[in-house]
């Protein structure tokens, strides 16, 4: 049976989507609890098996408005393993979308854009 997990974002975690079945996966909001590795780690772990399948294809869609360096390197981690597991028969796309005065998110796009290799990675600015 396919994952689906929907957690409300609360004043200092995302709001977070994982729909398996459809291939998806979406943060949105703020990152900043002081246990953001709690908060990441069923995240993890579902990747963790998920990308091992045959999935095909597999979007994720990062619209954050703030998030802390705990976060960033959570972040940073989840894309790296994404990137190894991005082949012909399983492409990965991901979203990082944010508005145009938001410099910090956009640099942090801009840096993991530099490091991934396989996988699709939009910058998408409104």
């Amino acid at each position: 049976m396919a994952l689906y997990l929907e957690k409300e974002k609360t004043t200092s975690t995302p709001y977070l989507l994982i729909d398996e079945k459809n291939g998806y996966m979406k943060l949105e909001g703020r990152s900043f609890h002081e246990s953001i590795t709690e908060f990441f780690k069923e995240v993890f772990n579902w990747l963790d098996v998920y990308l091992k399948t045959d999935f095909g294809s597999f979007t994720f869609d990062l619209e954050m408005d703030y998030f802390n360096s705990a976060t960033s390197k959570l972040l940073h981690n989840m894309l790296m393993k994404m990137d190894c597991y991005t082949t012909d028969k399983n492409s990965i796309t991901v979203n990082w979308i944010t508005t145009e005065d938001n410099d910090i998110i956009i640099e942090c796009g801009e840096d993991l854009l530099d490091e991934v290799e396989k996988l699709t990675f939009n910058m998408v600015i409104k």
